[in-house]
């Protein structure tokens, strides 16, 4: 089995979390308060200029065969999923300009950054967001919402192109053959931060 495959099947109990949380649930059912897909369309704006970042300390110390994938990464992250979220933030009424992060969202994003100080701890610590988008997007397309605007959602982590990009990270990984132990603890890490995300921050 592959180091990715690994990961995968590691994150497995913690991706089927994410799937029983409310907020990923709402999502799914396509009756999410919309004041919670605001907060959490304005977190996950604020993430994404990060993740932006990350790839971008990744590309400069990648190996050739792996510097077009991350500049890929980096566009299509830049240019299509936050596009997505401006879409959506009309839509919702979210300020992504006037947001700021929550404590999660400010541990995620420290933690993908530093780690990111290394290449192959960085590739292992991103993965779970890559992997599990993608592996949320596609058991949700099976049964989607009928709320236009959540199902524009799932469509996006659901497309086979996004796919691809997060199966790249993959082959990645396998190739760069990080620590394997060390692989592990940061994935899960990532893991966790994932779950954690979805517990959005409320103004009362």
């Amino acid at each position: 089995m592959s180091l990715a495959a690994h990961l995968e099947e590691l994150g497995r109990p913690l991706l089927n979390e994410q799937l029983k949380h409310p907020t990923v649930v709402g999502i799914a059912n396509g009756d999410l308060e919309e004041r919670i897909f605001r907060s959490w369309l304005e977190q996950d704006y604020l993430f994404l200029l990060d993740y932006v970042r990350v790839f971008s300390r990744l590309a400069w110390q990648a190996p050739d065969g792996h510097l077009g994938d991350l500049v890929d990464l980096a566009h299509s992250t830049l240019h299509e999923e936050l596009n997505l979220h401006r879409s959506l933030s009309a839509e919702f009424g979210a300020d992504l300009e006037g947001a700021r992060k929550g404590p999660v969202c400010a541990a995620y994003t420290e933690f993908l950054l530093d780690s990111a100080a290394s290449y192959r701890d960085g590739l292992a610590a991103l993965y779970p967001c890559m992997w599990g988008y993608s592996t949320l997007g596609a058991i949700l397309a099976e049964n989607p919402p009928d709320e236009p605007r959540y199902r524009r959602w799932v469509d996006t982590y659901a497309d086979p192109e996004f796919a691809a990009l997060a199966r790249r990270i993959g082959e990645m990984i396998d190739e760069a053959a990080p620590d394997r132990a060390r692989a592990e603890r940061l994935f899960l890490e990532g893991m966790r931060h994932e779950v954690a995300f979805w517990d959005v921050p409320l103004d009362e």
